[in-house]
């Protein structure tokens, strides 16, 4: 077994957790539960009595990935989101990789949705920019455009090596040394943006984020939250640009937002409009600080 352990975060992970540890094999595994009330504590202490259980109050994701890792003992520390496996094989295949690219922080696999088709997970920093191209559709004019669509990796095909910005964090594999440079997660970061912070943060330390299609994984894209987050989204975006680019550039990244949000609210009917609607309002309904507190 490779020098790697695991650390799962579940909130309410039962539908999938099962998948999630019996992909992790034999790897050292930690499971750190943020408050679950569907029994998954109970579960996984009886289907897998191997595997170490934390349990905490929901602190976020950051905070959860932070209290496994610091209970794992690997030189590389894959995070495994509730609701992803890895194919046979995978972790190997990772850790291997990351042997031979000793500049790598963090080694992401190809992702799949449960349907086999693949998972776009190659993303680009949040910029004004890039948010505008987004939240205004303008990346529907050219989707593989790389100038209208970099913060979805337009054009990338997801099959070959590359470095990234940052890639989605549903499988992450992180090296400990890497870590212990940078720091832990950043708490701040209740869910969403939180592997945007710590990939940018190993990017400015000299280290390299790479994609790795040689090995692969499963995710199911937004089971542990539903889309019910949605504000939380924005909060993320708002938090990272005020920490990295200063109050100024994150209260125009603010009313970008709630200008696109509030186009978006006023075409699209149905649940999804409301959503736009209820985000348009928070983004109006106070000051940057106490919005991103």
């Amino acid at each position: 077994m490779s020098d790697a352990s695991v650390v799962v975060v579940t909130y309410n992970g039962l539908p999938w957790i099962e998948q999630a540890l019996e992909s992790a094999g034999g790897a050292e595994t930690v499971l750190v539960d943020n408050g679950s009330t569907d029994g998954t504590v109970s579960f996984v202490r009886e289907r897998f009595p191997s595997v170490a259980v934390v349990e905490q109050e929901n602190r976020g994701l950051a905070a959860g990935w932070n209290a496994g890792i610091a209970r794992t003992s690997g030189h590389y520390v894959l995070l495994l989101n509730s609701d992803a496996w890895l194919d046979e094989g995978a972790l190997d295949a990772l850790v291997v990789f990351a042997d031979a690219h000793p500049d790598a922080a963090v080694i992401a696999p190809r992702l799949r949705n449960p349907d086999g088709t693949l998972q776009r997970s190659v993303r680009g920093f949040p910029t004004l920019w890039r948010l505008a191209t987004e939240y205004l559709y303008l990346r529907k004019l050219a989707p593989g455009s790389r100038a209208l669509n970099a913060f979805y990796a337009g054009g990338f095909a997801h099959d070959e090596v590359r470095e990234a910005e940052f890639l989605m964090g549903a499988v992450w594999l992180v090296r400990r040394a890497a870590i212990d440079e940078v720091g832990p997660a950043d708490e701040s970061f209740f869910l969403f943006s939180e592997e945007v912070d710590w990939a940018y943060r190993f990017r400015r330390a000299g280290w390299k984020s790479l994609f790795f299609p040689g090995a692969e994984a499963t995710h199911v894209y937004g089971a542990s939250h539903g889309g019910r987050l949605f504000i939380e989204i924005q909060r993320g975006h708002l938090r990272f640009l005020a920490k990295h680019r200063g109050a100024a550039y994150a209260e125009r990244a603010r009313l970008l937002l709630r200008l696109s949000l509030r186009l978006r609210g006023m075409l699209i009917r149905g649940e999804r409009g409301r959503m736009y609607r209820e985000a348009a309002a928070w983004l109006g309904s106070g000051h940057m600080d106490d919005l991103i507190a």
